[in-house]
């Protein structure tokens, strides 16, 4: 399974989404940029339109002053997501519905449990009734957060992938290994279990190796596509040692990542090692756009609705080599 994520980042890049509140208002402010979004995945090869809801949580709305949308900023990308599937042509896409991590779980804080619970629970309403096909519940670093969201989610009868965010560190916040956490989940009826974000292919990949072999349900791997190392594995902490100007905070992160973003090629070869481990659940998250996702699908052997529009430097007047150029790269050497 393919799966396009990375709509915070990508509708920010668009102009339609603050980078730090990260509160996808544009649901309701600019719901047709949000529609598109969603087509260039899907025609890009996209498997699932998932529902725009990252960070649409009860906390979130709080910080922001704006409580009173929070469950129409939810129906409405609730909606939309319904709305773009029913579009495709031949099998539509699964919807998903989104939970994320609340940043404001405490371990062993029976207050704080209540308050993510009850978050999750309303979130989970309004998902259950657009009847969508499973829920991601996604880049959470305490199991505990992580096994609320899958408790949640079954208590309404609901499929559930469920993927954690590793910090630099490589161990969760309450103590965990990422495998010793996925084991957990599956154990309580995780159907998908894995990582996604903070880490680009390079820094994650080593991890998913350690589930796929100590979980027996379908692996979910999607990484940020940036150049992460093992001195700089994630993307809150990249150096961009080259910046010509002082950058805010001087953080690439989240709006200086630019130097470090894979190319469409990486993407690709991304795809196939994490095929080649056994993964099942493939994707991109915070950076992804639609030209990574139709030159992942290509590589696993798609040819997506996109494809038509897919690199073809045959007829280029520089690099190609069509007999119905007028001058050929010979003609021209030396001279571009």
């Amino acid at each position: 399974m393919l799966v396009a994520e990375g709509y915070l980042f990508e509708l920010e890049r668009r102009g339609r989404l603050q980078a730090g509140t990260f509160v996808p208002e544009v649901a309701l402010e600019n719901p047709n940029a949000l529609k598109e979004l969603h087509r260039e995945f899907l025609d890009c090869g996209t498997d699932v339109i998932e529902a725009f809801t990252y960070y649409a949580h009860r906390e979130k709305m709080r910080l922001i002053g704006k409580e009173g949308l929070l469950e129409p900023l939810n129906r409405a990308a609730l909606s939309i997501a319904k709305e773009v599937a029913q579009e495709a042509k031949g099998e539509p896409p699964l919807v998903a519905g989104n939970l994320s991590n609340s940043n404001i779980y405490k371990p062993g804080d029976a207050q704080s449990e209540k308050m993510v619970r009850s978050m999750f629970e309303e979130m989970l309403i309004w998902s259950a009734e657009a009847e969508v096909d499973f829920v991601i519940a996604e880049t959470f670093y305490h199991l505990g957060e992580a096994a609320l969201a899958l408790e949640m989610i079954k208590k309404y009868n609901l499929p559930a992938v469920v993927t954690f965010g590793l910090y630099a560190q490589g161990i969760l916040s309450d103590g965990f290994t990422v495998e010793q956490a996925c084991q957990r989940l599956e154990d309580m009826g995780a159907d998908v279990v894995g990582m996604n974000c903070f880490r680009g292919p390079a820094t994650m990949l080593p991890h998913i190796a350690k589930i796929r072999e100590k979980v027996s349900c379908p692996v979910a791997a999607l990484p940020v596509p940036y150049r992460t190392t093992p001195s700089e594995p994630t993307f809150f902490h990249m150096h961009d040692h080259w910046a010509s100007c002082r950058l805010p905070n001087n953080m690439t992160f989240p709006t200086a990542l630019d130097p470090f973003l894979l190319n469409r090629y990486e993407t690709a070869d991304f795809a196939q090692k994490a095929l080649d481990m056994g993964v099942k659940y493939i994707g991109l998250c915070c950076g992804c756009c639609p030209v990574h996702i139709r030159t992942m699908a290509e590589q696993l052997g798609r040819k997506p609705p996109a494809s038509r529009y897919s690199p073809n430097m045959k007829k280029h007047f520089l690099f190609g080599d069509d007999p119905g150029l007028l001058f050929t790269r010979e003609d021209l050497r030396g001279k571009a």
